[in-house]
């Protein structure tokens, strides 16, 4: 699962741009989150994969037409091959009743308005203006707004780019030209649902490297209805190879394309060196079922819950240690003061302080916080006690 990420060893030389795209087919989705105290979880996600490497590719590669932005695991980056696998969703929701279809046909002259500023070129969010709604989260989102995510989900327009991450909508035809949806004989380009399902489902096991049944709907979003039969269906067509995993009462699943990294695991050739921190959207553990099946890592982001109420942190960085997930930090990148902060670290129950842990650990801290260009590392608090100053004394 982990060198089928990407996240068994560290990379064998710098990064260059194509390791970013490759990164994102090898994903299949980047989940896009806004949230900046460590890094935007996308930047970071190819972080714990690259090492260092230039954010303003990702974007790059967005302007360029390599990727789209559209929803899938969540809102994600996703790669441009994969654009046919989530066109009919966009024609279903223009055509369909769901939120915001009912929303456009309430407020057609938001809707022009929004049209009429897209025939002149690309706009944002804050070209249009907003008296009447106060800032704040989506529930505060002008009619405007509300307007663009509607056409976004609906096809109609897409993200072009992005500036200083924020959100630049232009039409599709512009943004993809000579994209059709019918061939010129009038023939659908489009696969049928059952077909998108089954060319995700097939991306779902390929990303996670060997897959439980019960893994395979979260990834994309599937329906968990009839995923089981359409798992072994796929076996039995020889796309799938079904399999058992020590530990696990239920079917597993590989990829044809990893059998050989399978075949390496066996015979020890593919023993995890990474140790590096994770984003808490990262595809690793973003299922927190999953996390908890496969390396026992009870997690729970704690950005949403009250301040009073949180056991960890408000972004806590799950920290990935060779095969397992061995704790999580509570972190703050203050980029102006050159300051990398750890406001607390914890290790997971059962892991020991080894040195290899506490080296691995400095180390990918002294690693982010460089990328960040924040080389002075701070750990103030942790549990145990003992590991500040650990990681205090390795870092030194």
């Amino acid at each position: 699962m982990l060198a089928a990420q990407g996240l068994a060893r560290p990379p064998e030389k710098p990064a260059q741009k194509a390791d970013v795209l490759s990164a994102v087919r090898r994903m299949g989705a980047l989940q896009i989150d806004t949230i900046n105290v460590v890094a935007r979880s996308p930047y970071l996600v190819l972080w714990s994969r690259l090492g260092d490497y230039q954010t303003a590719w990702l974007d790059e590669l967005l302007a360029e037409g390599a990727l789209f932005e559209y929803w899938s695991h969540a809102m994600c980056f996703l790669p441009i091959e994969d654009y046919p696998l989530y066109r009919l969703r966009m024609l279903q929701a223009a055509a369909g009743n769901d939120g915001y279809a009912h929303w456009m046909r309430q407020h057609p002259e938001a809707m022009q308005r929004v049209r009429d500023r897209l025939k002149s070129g690309a706009v944002r969010s804050v070209d249009f203006e907003s008296k009447d709604k106060p800032t704040g989260g989506w529930w505060n989102w002008k009619d405007e707004k509300y307007a663009l995510e509607a056409l976004l989900l609906s096809g109609e327009v897409m993200i072009a780019r992005r500036q200083n991450f924020q959100r630049i909508y232009d039409l599709q035809e512009r943004v993809l030209p000579g994209w059709q949806d019918v061939d010129s004989g009038g023939q659908s380009r489009l696969p049928s649902l059952e077909e998108v399902r089954r060319l995700k489902t097939l991306k779902t096991v390929q990303a996670l490297g060997v897959a439980l049944a019960s893994w395979v709907p979260d990834y994309f979003r599937l329906p968990k209805t009839g995923n089981a039969a359409l798992l072994e269906a796929l076996a039995r067509e020889g796309l799938l190879h079904r399999l058992s995993v020590e530990g696990f009462a239920e079917p597993a699943y590989i990829h044809p394309d990893r059998l050989g990294m399978l075949e390496d695991a066996a015979a020890g050739r593919l023993e995890p060196e990474l140790t590096t921190l994770l984003s808490p959207f990262d595809p690793l553990v973003w299922d927190r079922q999953r996390a908890r099946d496969i390396f026992g890592f009870d997690y729970t982001i704690e950005c949403y819950t009250p301040a009073s109420k949180r056991r960890y942190g408000y972004f806590t960085l799950p920290v990935l240690h060779r095969n397992a997930l061995v704790g999580r930090l509570d972190a703050k990148a203050h980029r102006q003061d050159g300051l990398f902060e750890v406001k607390a670290a914890y290790l997971e129950p059962g892991v020991v302080m080894q040195d290899d842990v506490i080296a691995g650990v400095a180390g990918a801290l002294r690693r982010l916080a460089a990328w960040h260009g924040a080389p002075e590392v701070v750990v103030r608090l942790s549990d145990p006690p003992e590991l500040a100053a650990r990681l205090a004394n390795e870092l030194s």
